[in-house]
């Protein structure tokens, strides 16, 4: 429970120089910037005629009788309304009748937090039925977009209203609960981050505060009710219905997202039967599409433009024909094509997790996954990643093994995957695990990680653990090596380790424990 009044004000710090320094340009766009620019600021009743605050973007010399695509922005997670206004004049510019609003319980619209709840989702379709009866928008060529709670709420208004014909979700999420809850772990800085710029930019639902307060404090007791709760908001909860209508569904996302991590959208992506791609880019969330927000060239939003085009416009200009699955490495420039997801893993390469390792928990050993927004963002930028000198992890807190010296580079492409064995001295704990590059003075670039929580386990009793990292792209030079390090304490995480507790690993005969690398064909 303590930790949590430290995480929401640390997050409302990190979130209030951005949403507050947008709040005056807000205002001067609204006060005298409209004019002659095709920009309307405009009041839209949404679902129980709570107000949206929304803007309206139109090509130039448009009237109501002239027909164009319509594409509506849903606004991020505590981000104004003049959010997308960079990317709406390019689209307006191209032929695109643009409607971006503020969601329902920030800013100025109405209404309290609902996090992509059922009024969430009629609200789109009551800003898309306000955009035909009050703009030149054409009913068959509509189109949604957005990032981080922009993307989700299209994923799920493409669920509902059939009338959504191509979707572009950008650093969204489809499981809800993996994204957040991956391993049975809280996301800790993602989901105090999340909570703490609600309540700075908006209103929170009592629905809201009561999920974010039990999972904060780890209350497990409403564990079930967390997990409907999250599914409820899960756009794979809806794959039927979004097959069904048969939208055109582009997703993107980058592969350190601390908030929504990659994974999901994969699985999410794998499991689509319409028109479909997937992106994936180095950076962390929402820092892939962050460029073209301010007008720069951003290859996230040209292909978002080029997804429109094609679905809502008819211009064969390729996208359709390209590989659906577009990667670009974390260490590398330039772009990969996959037919699907399942290419992307076709080669696998093990290495064993031999022998009896035993960690005290409790203990930071040093390895962590950085920080939610800033390390995968100067790994993006800079390709920095989070480092540690290997050799000197104390051993008493972290479990160390490491695969052979590799004679060429090893470019690991997708998921990786741990099976070991472990026993515990008590009956709940956590174990995070992380994949690095180790180079040959032995120090380690962090490759991908993810957390694993265990309860009502008898003490002493050995079983089973299968899991999943994080997706990524990582290309590791020829004469290091992979090191897999496992410890119990990882900032990113809530850990659920009694004190005195106690790990073991180890690897029985008949169940031997190893890593699983996914790696490119050459």
């Amino acid at each position: 429970m303590r930790r949590t009044p430290l995480a929401l004000a640390v997050s409302a710090a990190l979130v209030a120089g951005t949403a507050l320094g947008l709040a005056p340009a807000a205002q001067a766009a609204e006060a005298g910037e409209t004019a002659g620019t095709g920009i309307r600021f405009v009041d839209i009743a949404g679902e129980g005629g709570t107000v949206l605050k929304a803007n309206v973007v139109t090509p130039a010399g448009s009237t109501d009788s002239t027909r164009h695509p319509l594409i509506v922005l849903p606004t991020s997670w505590a981000m104004p309304q003049i959010e997308y206004l960079a990317q709406a004049k390019k689209l307006a510019d191209s032929g695109y009748i643009v409607v971006s609003y503020n969601s329902r319980g920030f800013w100025q619209s109405g209404g309290e937090i609902e996090t992509a709840g059922p009024k969430d989702i009629a609200d789109a379709s009551k800003v898309i039925d306000w955009a035909l009866a009050n703009t030149g928008a054409d009913p068959a060529h509509i189109g949604m977009a957005g990032v981080s709670y922009g993307a989700g709420i299209s994923l799920l208004a493409a669920a509902h209203d059939p009338r959504i014909k191509a979707v572009a979700a950008l650093s969204g999420w489809a499981d809800l609960i993996e994204s957040i809850y991956s391993g049975r772990t809280q996301h800790l800085q993602a989901a105090a981050l999340l909570g703490g710029a609600g309540y700075l930019t908006g209103r929170p639902g009592p629905e809201l505060q009561q999920i974010l307060a039990d999972f904060l404090s780890s209350n497990l007791d409403k564990e079930e009710d967390m997990i409907a709760w999250g599914r409820k908001r899960s756009p794979a909860e809806q794959l039927d219905r979004i097959n069904a209508n048969g939208a055109a569904i582009m997703l993107g996302n980058a592969w350190g997202d601390t908030i929504f991590p990659p994974n999901q959208y994969a699985s999410f992506f794998e499991k689509l039967t319409g028109p479909k791609r997937l992106e994936f880019r180095p950076g962390d969330h929402a820092t892939a599409e962050a460029t073209g927000l301010f007008s720069l060239p951003n290859d996230t939003w040209t292909s978002a433009h080029r997804w429109f085009d094609r679905y809502l416009k008819g211009v064969d200009n390729g996208i359709d024909r390209e590989q659906p699955v577009q990667l670009k490495s974390r260490s590398a420039n330039g772009y990969e094509g996959y037919a699907d997801w399942k290419s992307v893993h076709a080669n696998q390469r093990k290495f064993d997790l031999g022998g009896t390792q035993r960690v005290w928990a409790n203990i930071d050993s040093g390895a962590n996954g950085g920080i939610t927004l800033l390390t995968n963002a100067l790994d993006q930028f800079l390709r920095t990643p989070p480092v540690v000198s290997v050799p000197l992890l104390p051993r008493a807190f972290a479990g160390v093994w490491q695969s052979e010296r590799y004679d060429t580079p090893q470019r690991v492409r997708g998921t990786v995957k741990v099976h070991t064995t472990v026993s515990s001295t008590k009956e709940s704990g956590t174990l995070v695990a992380y994949l690095y590059d180790v180079g040959p003075l032995g120090v380690g670039k962090l490759v991908s990680n993810a957390p694993y929580t265990f309860h009502d386990r008898t003490p002493g009793k050995p079983f089973g653990v299968d899991l999943e990292l994080f997706s990524t792209a990582y290309d590791v030079p020829a004469g290091h090596r992979l090191a897999l390090v496992v410890d119990t304490v990882d900032p990113l995480y809530i850990e659920h380790n009694p004190t005195g507790a106690q790990l073991t690993f180890s690897s029985p005969s008949a169940d031997p424990s190893y890593v699983s690398v996914p790696l490119r064909k050459e």
